[in-house]
């Protein structure tokens, strides 16, 4: 009796029973991180840093290749011959219906993972890997250390005796003597006297008002006759920690904007022109009876005059910024200002 034979049907889907997957490693990762290693050190250290990533490189490179050619460096591949069952046609006979062929693949289940789908998502995941890797540290470099270790400036303005009770001044100083006039500013300063808060305590009041516009930040000037002549206070001049300090009298009515028409009252309100908010202003501390300036911020608006003032203050934006309203809602993050 002779023994029974496979069908050309059972034969083949045994032929395609096993999936082959490709084998799991490291290699491709390792390669990946090496190539990182080399990009961001051309950025930081092109000698030391890029010089260990291309060893890196090297090294899992070699080893991916040496795992992917495994195979061909041992016994040589055999290919099998189709097997086919050889029928002759005859006259009149038609091919079976497709329904009643089978199936010419055996079907993969859908928690399988075909190699197209692994090759695909080692390729998404490497790919995001390595553009996180090269894009996070060029963007820290570029943008922290303007929102990270700023130094706050301090101006020290000389004596608080300086400044005569309701006096304005023009004073020109030095934010930063290390980085000389491109840091010298200017601002419309007035003693206000001192205030007394809920608990009792009185302080002394200042105000000063930056003349940065606020549309496009131009510098704004006084409205009104400047110098002794017309004021009857004397020019002064001090010499401070942060260099020269001019302090020239001013009676001003308000100030201007040469640049596009920008109006202001005489406690930085705005009242005509493009600009979209008030003037800023300088915070301000008494150190041993001396006046110092410390970092600007923004003002909406100012209700009342001197000492009794209400400043709606805001942190400091930039020119031609809305501070308060859904308008503010739009400007990119602002890094600190000192």
């Amino acid at each position: 009796m002779e023994p029974e034979q496979p069908s050309p049907d059972t034969e083949h889907e045994s032929l395609h029973e096993e999936q082959h997957l490709p084998p799991p490693t490291l290699w491709p990762i390792g390669f990946a991180i090496g190539i990182v290693v080399v990009l961001v050190g051309l950025v930081i250290n092109p000698e030391l840093i890029s010089s260990i990533g291309a060893v890196i490189a090297i090294v899992f490179g070699f080893l991916w290749a040496r795992d992917a050619t495994a195979e061909l460096r041992g016994q040589p591949l055999v290919v099998e011959p189709e097997r086919r069952e050889m029928r002759e046609a005859g006259e009149g006979m038609t091919a079976p219906p497709a329904d009643q062929q089978g199936v010419a693949l055996p079907p993969v289940p859908e928690t399988a993972v075909t190699r197209s789908r692994f090759l695909e998502g080692a390729t998404l995941g490497l790919g995001g890997v390595i553009g996180g890797l090269i894009t996070v540290p060029v963007a820290g470099f570029a943008l922290l250390p303007s929102f990270l270790s700023q130094k706050q400036h301090k101006v020290d303005l000389g004596p608080l005796s300086t400044f005569p009770l309701n006096k304005w001044y023009i004073a020109t100083f030095t934010v930063d003597p290390m980085q000389g006039e491109v840091s010298r500013r200017t601002a419309f300063i007035r003693n206000n006297g001192t205030v007394t808060d809920s608990k009792g305590n009185a302080s002394p009041s200042f105000t000063i008002i930056s003349n940065r516009c606020a549309h496009l930040g131009c510098p704004v000037q006084a409205n009104g006759p400047t110098g002794q002549k017309f004021t009857g206070n004397p020019s002064i001049t001090e010499h401070t920690d942060n260099g020269r300090v001019d302090l020239e009298s001013v009676l001003p009515a308000g100030y201007g904007c040469p640049c596009h028409g920008g109006q202001y009252d005489p406690e930085g309100n705005r009242i005509a022109g493009p600009p979209v908010r008030a003037l800023d202003r300088y915070a301000f501390e008494v150190d041993n009876g001396r006046l110092i300036l410390l970092s600007t911020y923004s003002v909406a608006k100012v209700v009342g005059t001197g000492a009794q003032a209400k400043i709606y203050k805001y942190k400091q934006a930039g020119p031609g910024q809305h501070v308060d309203g859904p308008e503010q809602w739009f400007y990119p993050l602002q890094p600190p200002h000192h």
